[in-house]
């Protein structure tokens, strides 16, 4: 990935690794390494987003920001701050140029649908922005309402989908644009998991109280019992999802199989806390069995 970004947002997470491995567990099959690198680029674009958000913008700033996204226009920037600038070129650029090579190379414009997405994701983002900013707690279905779309587990399932090397119908398109329970399902398990993972450590450095701390402010529970209610909420959202994996869709089976897998994948990263935003011995073993050591093979 040659953005260099994390050189440039000195304060923001450079996980470019963690984001190939999320690729790894979305479109673990040999033929779609072209998912799995535009996977990469997106989670790790997502990632210095989120901390533009969370951690270093003003909410006049994340405004502007919000604003030009929605608007999808190169000229939107010249509003934005210096170090926004950067971040929103990066967008724009990186993914125009998945719509241009999809465009090219199977006369689909997938524009629409990807400014739909970021721009969906960066409203989210604001909400618990101003939300921090209040100093407000939300209920725990008004943060989940806004917090499955935020976590981008839809952006990156049709990341996933748009750079795969198979056509692209209007029908499943059109699915997209309009949240599938499938998508939903999967967005909402990796939104859990990663409360779970990381809602500590995120609030002492600075962000929105997570669904753990919500229905904890709700209902009174203590935190054991706030967890406890929200892994059973996972296993429920499985049992729904299992049921939309086998029912009719004009989802192709790729997005489907994604799908399910990013719920997995959800699991194995937030598995022993933080795995993606501070990785643990756990996340960096398997790096390396996956990535950089050799598999040895007996004669």
């Amino acid at each position: 990935m040659k953005l260099g970004l994390g050189k440039q947002m000195t304060f923001a997470r450079d996980r470019l690794l963690e984001s190939f491995l999320w690729g790894i567990g979305v479109t673990p099959e040999p033929e779609f390494g072209r998912s799995r690198e535009e996977i990469a680029k997106a989670i790790q674009l997502i990632t210095i987003l989120d901390d533009v958000y969370d951690l270093y913008g003003t909410v006049e700033e994340l405004e502007l920001f919000t604003d030009a996204v929605d608007r999808w226009d190169v000229r939107a920037m010249e509003k934005l701050p210096e170090y926004m600038k950067i971040c929103y070129l990066a967008l724009f650029n990186t993914v125009n140029e998945l719509a241009y090579d999809t465009l090219k190379e199977k006369g689909c414009d997938i524009t629409p649908c990807l400014r739909k997405l970021w721009g969906d994701f960066s409203k989210a983002a604001l909400v618990e922005a101003k939300w921090y900013s209040n100093g407000y707690t939300p209920t725990l279905d008004e943060y989940l309402n806004n917090a499955w779309i935020s976590i981008t587990g839809t952006i990156v399932l049709a990341t996933a989908f748009f750079a795969a090397n198979m056509k692209i119908t209007k029908e499943a398109l059109e699915c997209i644009n309009n949240y599938p329970n499938l998508l939903y399902c999967s967005s909402m398990i990796l939104r859990l998991c990663d409360d779970l993972g990381t809602s500590t450590a995120e609030i002492e450095r600075g962000d929105v109280p997570k669904s753990i701390q919500c229905y904890m402010h709700e209902t009174g529970a203590l935190e054991s019992d706030s967890r406890k209610h929200i892994r059973g909420l996972i296993s429920d959202t499985w049992k729904k999802m299992n049921k939309e994996s086998v029912s009719c869709s004009p989802l192709p089976e790729l997005l489907i199989n994604a799908a399910l897998d990013l719920g997995r994948i959800s699991l194995c990263f937030y598995q022993y806390g933080d795995g993606f935003g501070d990785p643990n011995m756990e996340t960096k073993e398997r790096i390396m069995s996956l990535l950089v050591e050799p598999i040895l093979v007996k004669e």
